[in-house]
């Protein structure tokens, strides 16, 4: 494997308490919610700053977020780690049906399915990924997302099932 660093490697990181956006969940729709986070209103979850994931863009039925490849995303074989493009397609299938939800309804996903086409690493440059919601009933939602590198080349593609439930009674 070839090193990209010289020295010690570290990695500091800080966030916000995630309930403050879980407090808006009855007061604002999902993409109402989306957008605050993605113009800096309210804080972005714990697990964008664990990640290091980029902007986020929001709009009803459709999210994309982007990711810099970095050395600590890097497996062993020295590309990017299969579980961060994993995070990466679960956020942005499971935004976009949050983008869908109004004030008061929460989601959760029941699965994710998973196809990676080509390994990343940092000479892929920005990683996008684009989240769609394919169906959307009155329980269950079916939506998709697909990364793609910097020169347009299909990295991942997922779809993911989310539950939808009503968040009064949680």
């Amino acid at each position: 494997m070839t090193q990209t660093q010289d020295g010690v490697r570290s990695r500091t990181f800080t966030w916000s308490d995630p309930m403050l956006n879980a407090a808006e969940l009855g007061r604002r729709s999902g993409l109402e919610l989306l957008r605050a986070m993605a113009r800096g209103e309210l804080p972005a979850p714990p697990i964008t700053h664990l990640m290091g994931a980029g902007r986020i863009e929001a709009e009803l039925g459709r999210v994309v977020v982007t990711l810099e490849p970095q050395e600590f995303h890097y497996n062993p074989l020295g590309s990017v780690h299969g579980g961060v493009l994993a995070t990466l397609l679960d956020t942005a299938a499971a935004c976009a049906v949050h983008s869908t939800l109004p004030a008061g309804v929460g989601y959760t996903s029941l699965d994710l399915t998973t196809k990676f086409l080509r390994p990343a690493s940092i000479a892929s440059g920005t990683l996008t990924c684009e989240g769609t919601v394919l169906s959307k009933g009155r329980r269950t939602a079916l939506a998709q997302a697909v990364i793609t590198d910097a020169r347009g080349g299909m990295v991942a593609h997922a779809t993911s099932s989310c539950m939808l439930f009503d968040l009064s009674g949680t």
